[in-house]
């Protein structure tokens, strides 16, 4: 599926291929302080496939507890996240679903890293709502 993606004020934007059923939520506690809240949900893309339109993405790598190192993007004006990338072997961008036009066809498959889940996380159905702010 092709996908099309911005940041926030839209000094960078992309275009990707990625398979709509490879889409993931991560609890790990890395993607809950770097996304500042309880999770957040990726799709993978080839990096053949990844192509920047505009802007360049400023680069934060993270080395994980296991020593591997990812590369982080993000925009340095509006601060969104883009993606991640390993930062020694780059086979596949990790995008962030949030940015991404076509993110409603997106439904996640599969949760990784849940023994980190918030314990709240897995039901909020009965917690109040509006439709809009």
């Amino acid at each position: 599926m092709k996908v099309e993606g911005s940041c926030h004020c839209g000094q960078i934007s992309f275009e990707a291929e990625v398979d709509p059923g490879a889409v993931r939520i991560c609890h790990c506690t890395d993607c809950q302080t770097l996304s500042g809240s309880a999770y957040r949900v990726n799709v993978s893309a080839p990096t053949a496939s990844f192509a920047l339109r505009s802007g360049t993405p400023k680069i934060y790598v993270k080395t994980a507890d296991s020593g591997n190192k990812r590369a982080h993007g993000f925009c340095a004006n509006c601060g969104t996240q883009i993606y991640s990338i390993d930062a020694h072997q780059p086979r596949a961008y990790s995008i962030r679903v949030g940015t991404l036009k076509q993110r409603a066809e997106l439904r996640p498959t599969r949760q990784i890293w849940y023994c980190s889940a918030l314990p709240w996380v897995t039901d909020i159905r009965e917690v109040s709502h509006t439709e809009r702010q």
